[in-house]
């Protein structure tokens, strides 16, 4: 990069960032429903965690609800990216629910494999956090097989029946490099704890990760865009401050960028969460420039190019209409 003047203001945008293959399946999904079907549409929890996506799909007559005993009986329901437990598809069916499943290939990946060694009666250690949806739908897989590791915290508290057959699995959206800490802690514990059979951290919040940490060791101030209730966009913020950032902050929008975080800032770096939309980046650009932020590079440590196909129930009807 070049050398900044000490009068220069620049930006560090980070890429990639923004929506991962899974939340642009999820969110495309609700749309093309919506257009299929018409409103209401419901929508078991926040389709992604980010307040401006739900209030944009609201408007467009998406219904968002905690529970699908909450959505009429008849109507069709989709559950969110986060994925869901067993329990959720049984008593969406019980109430003749028409379901559109968009749960991220990659968390479903998780519960498939909770289900293969739960069926081989492994006692599975499920690295997460405490009442994080996605947890919520995996552990409800196998419940009497899973035991949740909230962190490096919880590690000594584990119990398990037997130690030969033990394997440990995770949530998508953690710090890789607490996970990888929480998981050396318990192997010294347990040696004989076994990986799972591939990386559960999924590519794109890994992928954001090391973009952050390129601009966090340049930057004075990163501002993540993303919702308080989104896991990969508050990683984002703890990965800067450990690689380097003096300060971190997570906004929702440019709305929430105090003026006096920008004092004596020279360098600013910038990315945003997996359920971020690039307007709001745009926004964020656009504020800082008025503080005279107006030389703005892109870093691009890693590339990025996957893509999910739309869930199954809506591209069956899209080809029949």
């Amino acid at each position: 990069m070049e050398p900044q003047t000490p009068t220069s203001r620049r930006v560090l945008v980070a890429k990639p960032r923004g929506y991962c293959a899974g939340v642009d399946r999820a969110v495309v999904a609700v749309e093309k429903a919506l257009e299929q079907y018409g409103a209401p549409i419901y929508v078991r929890k926040q389709i992604v965690h980010n307040t401006h996506v739900v209030k944009t799909l609201e408007a467009r007559g998406a219904v968002f609800v905690e529970e699908t005993e909450e959505v009429p009986e008849g109507e069709i329901v989709v559950f969110s990216a986060h994925g869901v437990s067993p329990a959720v598809h049984d008593e969406a069916k019980r109430r003749r629910l028409r379901t559109i499943d968009a749960t991220c290939p990659l968390v479903t990946k998780v519960h498939n494999e909770v289900k293969r060694f739960a069926g081989q009666d492994y006692d599975i250690l499920l690295i997460g956090h405490e009442g994080h949806e996605e947890v919520e739908g995996t552990s409800g897989e196998a419940p009497e097989h899973i035991q949740l590791v909230d962190g490096l915290g919880a590690v000594d508290d584990v119990r398990v029946k037997d130690p030969s057959k033990l394997v440990w699995l995770s949530q998508t959206t953690l710090s890789v490099d607490e996970t990888v800490e929480t998981v050396a802690r318990l192997k010294e514990r347990f040696p004989t704890l076994i990986d799972p059979p591939s990386d559960d951290i999924c590519y794109a919040t890994q992928n954001r990760q090391v973009a952050v940490k390129e601009i966090a060791a340049e930057s004075q101030l990163v501002i993540v865009v993303g919702s308080e209730n989104s896991s990969n966009s508050k990683r984002l913020v703890e990965v800067a401050k450990d690689y380097g950032a003096d300060a971190s902050y997570l906004v929702d929008n440019a709305e929430y960028i105090a003026d006096e975080w920008l004092e004596g800032v020279t360098t600013v770096g910038v990315t945003s969460g997996a359920s971020v939309p690039e307007e709001l980046v745009e926004q964020v650009l656009a504020r800082l420039a008025g503080h005279g932020f107006h030389d703005v590079t892109e870093v691009e440590p890693v590339q990025e190019s996957m893509r999910f196909a739309l869930p199954h129930e809506l591209r069956k009807d899209l080809r029949a209409s």
